[in-house]
């Protein structure tokens, strides 16, 4: 009898393992069945990466948007790729159902960075880093070096003055010093320039195609990645021998509690420094550029700066600014958020399905990248109006949800944001109290590598506001524009 029971028991065990295995074979099987999005998938391997990255993005996405609608395919960067251009999509990839897409990167950049950097995980791991960065990049933390950034944003400026400048290589040299700045703190200045040389080189090869051959970019990217992992492990090495407490970036990465290996710091640290420099020198540019355009908008932003100096004059205060000053700036914060917003300097963020995934009936295969389109979303007439115009006071009103993603969103959004909004605030400050500008050459023209610029970088003179301009420098060129 007990033999009997025994079996009956197995039987309906396997009668429910058979059920249930049958049940996922349907539903797997039912969701294979289900078409991909529209589009096309270009060239093999090339597929359309040469048509993304060549011209205005807006050209493209709008382009497939309007051909395909809100979902659809294509592949670049050597990726089979979904895009999707709806704030509801945006929420269901990136909040909703975040567990289903791992963050990603094509293979050229997650070898550049390094595979244990917070942008490639998921889970307990990315939690426990993502606590770290926001432990050493929140307001309490970061608001202790506005006299340090002040005094980069100060000098920056001072250096190039009467100067013919390209202004997004000075502003990517500013924003890499203040990301410097907030990771090694003081120490930064005994490896400044090592680390600069090296991540210069490392930088040119993120978007380069995985060919490791002797005088690539990709290779040569290789050969500057290892040298600056040298280098940071130096640097490792003498803070772990003065034993003293730091509260920047590495300090925290750091702590014995945290047991983080020195290539996974590595790989962290250059991963912050990819994601503080070109995406914030790119705002910073866009602001030079839109400011000079809407001269009432310059007029009105300066004169928020020069009340909070003024402010400070007649109570007596040092002019040093501190953080209630930067939280006393919202005509400009609106022109920052709207420069992130027309600029959109991301146009997309990268995902991975984890597995087969439906959506709106379409199959999103496992493996395949999927894109939300923070451009396509925030130049949509549907939500906000006039897009394509350059309008802060916008902002007055907070924009509807889903539809304002300049950091990401969910999990994996921006945690260095505060940061970013800081260091453009404290240079804005100083720009529009202590210079006037001109544009060279080219005012329109747009260029893609792979972030979208003004031409040649926006070319500038840059004069302070005591000096007296002649015509000739006011005036260097027929096509040049005063920005004043």
């Amino acid at each position: 009898m007990e033999t009997f029971t025994t079996m009956i028991s197995l039987v309906s065990c396997l009668l429910i393992f058979f059920l249930v295995y049958s049940f996922i074979k349907f539903f797997n099987s039912k969701r294979r069945g289900l078409p991909l999005p529209p589009g096309s998938l270009g060239w093999p391997y090339i597929g359309e990466t040469f048509q993304l990255y060549s011209q205005n993005p807006n050209v493209f996405f709008a382009s497939k948007e309007k051909r395909y609608g809100s979902i659809f395919k294509t592949h670049i960067l050597g990726c089979p790729s979904i895009m999707i251009s709806s704030p509801e999509a945006a929420k269901f990839v990136l909040v909703t159902r975040a567990h289903l897409f791992k963050p990603t990167f094509p293979a050229s950049k997650e070898r550049m960075l390094g595979k244990q950097a917070i942008f490639f995980h998921q889970g307990d791991y990315h939690a426990k880093l993502r606590k770290l960065v926001l432990r050493a990049f929140m307001p309490e933390a970061i608001k202790n070096i506005i006299p340090d950034i002040e005094s980069l944003a100060m000098d920056s400026l001072k250096s190039r003055e009467g100067q013919l400048i390209n202004t997004y290589l000075e502003m990517k040299t500013y924003s890499f010093n203040v990301a410097l700045l907030s990771i090694f703190g003081k120490d930064e200045m005994l490896y400044r320039e090592d680390l600069k040389r090296c991540y210069y080189i490392l930088e040119k090869g993120y978007n380069s195609m995985s060919i490791n051959l002797p005088g690539t970019l990709f290779n040569k990217s290789l050969k500057a990645r290892k040298e600056l992992a040298q280098i940071l492990a130096k640097i490792l090495s003498t803070r772990r021998q003065m034993r003293h407490d730091h509260n920047d970036l590495l300090g925290s990465f750091m702590g014995e509690k945290e047991g983080l290996t020195d290539e996974q710091i590595a790989d962290n640290i250059i991963g912050v420094i990819f994601a503080a420099r070109d995406t914030t020198a790119s705002v910073l540019t866009w602001i030079f550029k839109y400011l000079g355009e809407n001269p009432n908008v310059l007029k009105a932003v300066t004169e928020e700066q020069e009340s909070i100096i003024k402010s400070k004059e007649e109570s007596g205060e040092d002019k040093v600014l501190v953080w209630a000053d930067t939280k006393n700036m919202p005509i400009t914060s609106r022109v920052i958020q709207e420069t992130l917003r027309v600029a959109s300097i991301l146009s997309f963020t990268f995902r991975e399905a984890v597995e087969d995934v439906e959506y709106e009936g379409y199959l999103i295969p496992k493996g395949w990248k999927v894109l939300p389109l923070f451009r396509n979303i925030h130049h949509s007439a549907d939500n906000f109006r006039e897009p394509e115009k350059f309008d802060p006071s916008r902002f007055e009103v907070a924009p509807k949800p889903n539809t304002f993603l300049p950091f990401g969103n969910g999990i994996h959004s921006c945690p260095g944001n505060e940061l970013a909004k800081l260091e453009i605030l404290v240079l804005l400050h100083h720009l529009t109290t202590k210079y006037r500008w001109t544009v060279v050459g080219e005012q329109n023209g747009i260029q893609y590598s792979p972030f979208p610029l003004p031409q040649n970088g926006l070319p500038v003179r840059l004069f302070p506001k005591t000096q007296k301009i002649n015509a000739d420098e006011e005036n260097p060129s027929p096509t040049s524009q005063r920005l004043s």
